[in-house]
């Protein structure tokens, strides 16, 4: 998905027709301002306008909607039972809507906005089509509410205020939940269930979860902090401050190793590739000739070799690293196996809109095609989840929806670099931890969770969040002479 950005980074002698053609794609030139001015929905915003001119308490509408989402955030990793988050979800929701049709500007629709309400939308349909409608509808609810969820935090985080609030709050909780978890390895903690092969070499070996019950949960929760660290080492000022950053970089990355988790560590390395990449993009101009050519292939050189030696020193992270490439002999291997054969199976069965979303419908699905003696509560791989839920119209939409945010992404950042804007730094962390979690997602299906899914829907608000905060570029006169004169 950001291959086509990369191209451009290091191809700059590209087609202008290519060129045009990526952006009418990626909805660059998207004239959001006639839309709604033409769309119905759009006429509801501001309703309720005179209501909250006259409100006390929604004068300070944005500050709660910011400590609603900040109360999710600080008890979704402690939390055992997800009611709670359901419920701050609820409030959320509806004050989102409160706060839309009551709002006294502009909607805040984005390119993004639309490519979401356009994959709603299309979930909407799976779950009417879906041949166990009742069940679809508890997946349609959840989805609902991560999704209004998005819409009031990438209203929220227009404010760079409580943009580096909630980061920091989020870095804060994640370095409590990232300190017990190393606990945890020293002491040796018992594992809550088979996470290890029992055959292999490594069926004793301790797998860290802190407070979430859930190793492979744990990895995928700790990729948006690491990236969000090293973005708070450029952003926040002083030593102490920059420590602290430092800190938690140091502190969520063993953690990450001491979860033995495959994926978040396949995910960790599609983390650092983007962000060495972008970091390169970021500073290049400002680099010598020698490092400007040479850093990034230094920096991605170093990174190989950390990992290399990595490799080489600790036995138990080789044995559990080599275990990828070991198909079925590893227990874990041969259990995905058999739950993509049967997942490809339900795919065929339903190709274009799937079986509706949730996992509450593919519990009554899923049976109907399983393998004997594999039984699964989701696909273990979010790209195979969307397609068996909304099926190949409902994957190309979210293919899609990644594209246009990615193209978002670069878009403002290279606005942001213009302007020498450290800001710049929260949206590098933003697109690297997609990219992590997107690799992260490809084994594992924790990306639904309600402690990750709300940590997704976290970076891509953050890139939203930058699309009326950027001052647009004014153009400039077709003839200055002409001007001149008057």
């Amino acid at each position: 998905m950001l291959c086509p950005y990369l191209f451009l980074l290091f191809c700059p002698k590209k087609t202008k027709k290519m060129n045009s053609l990526w952006q009418q794609f990626a909805l660059l030139n998207v004239p959001l301002d006639r839309w709604q001015g033409a769309s119905y929905l759009s006429r509801l915003v501001g309703i309720l306008q005179n209501w909250r001119q006259s409100s006390l308490i929604m004068q300070w509408g944005e500050a709660i909607g910011a400590l609603l989402v900040s109360l999710v955030f600080t008890l979704s990793p402690f939390v055992t039972s997800n009611d709670l988050i359901g419920i701050l979800l609820i409030a959320c929701a509806g004050f989102w809507i409160l706060l839309t049709l009551s709002h006294d500007g502009k909607p805040g629709f984005t390119p993004i906005h639309l490519m979401v309400l356009l994959y709603w939308g299309i979930s909407t349909i799976a779950t009417a089509l879906s041949p166990d409608k009742k069940a679809a509808l508890v997946g349609w609810n959840k989805l609902t509410l991560y999704l209004l969820f998005f819409a009031l935090m990438a209203r929220v985080l227009q404010n760079s205020r409580f943009r580096s609030w909630l980061i920091t709050l989020y870095l804060h909780i994640c370095l409590i939940v990232s300190v017990y978890g190393i606990r945890q390895w020293f002491q040796g903690v018992k594992p809550l269930a088979t996470w290890n092969d029992p055959m292999s070499a490594m069926a004793k070996e301790t797998r860290v979860y802190s407070y979430l019950g859930n190793p492979n949960l744990l990895a995928a929760y700790l990729l948006p902090a690491i990236a969000l660290s090293v973005a708070a080492f450029f952003v926040w000022k002083g030593k102490g401050p920059k420590a602290l950053a430092l800190t938690m970089f140091v502190v969520n990355c063993a953690c990450l190793r001491y979860t033995g988790s495959r994926g978040g560590w396949i995910g960790f390395v599609f983390l650092a590739c983007v962000f060495l990449v972008l970091l390169w993009y970021w500073w290049r101009d400002y680099l010598p000739y020698f490092w400007r050519t040479w850093s990034l292939p230094i920096a991605l050189g170093s990174l190989a070799t950390v990992l290399l030696l990595g490799f080489l020193v600790s036995e138990p992270l080789r044995i559990r690293l080599l275990s990828i490439f070991a198909d079925r002999n590893d227990s874990s291997n041969n259990f995905r196996r058999n739950v993509w054969d049967a997942v490809f199976e339900m795919i065929r069965a339903r190709p274009i809109l799937g079986i509706g979303p949730g996992n509450t419908v593919f519990n009554k699905i899923y049976p109907l095609f399983m393998r004997p003696r594999f039984t699964a509560l989701s696909a273990y791989s979010i790209y195979l989840e969307v397609l068996v839920e909304t099926g190949i119209i409902g994957f190309s939409c979210f293919l899609w929806l990644l594209y246009v945010t990615f193209s978002q992404a670069w878009m403002q950042l290279d606005r942001l670099r213009k302007l020498s804007s450290p800001e710049g730094y929260w949206l590098l962390a933003a697109v690297a931890t997609m990219a992590g979690m997107l690799g992260h997602g490809m084994v594992d299906t924790v990306w639904y969770r309600p402690e990750v899914n709300t940590l997704w829907w976290l970076m891509v608000a953050i890139i939203a969040s930058y699309y009326y905060t950027i001052p647009q570029p004014q153009p400039e006169p077709e003839n200055i002479d002409n001007f001149q004169e008057i």
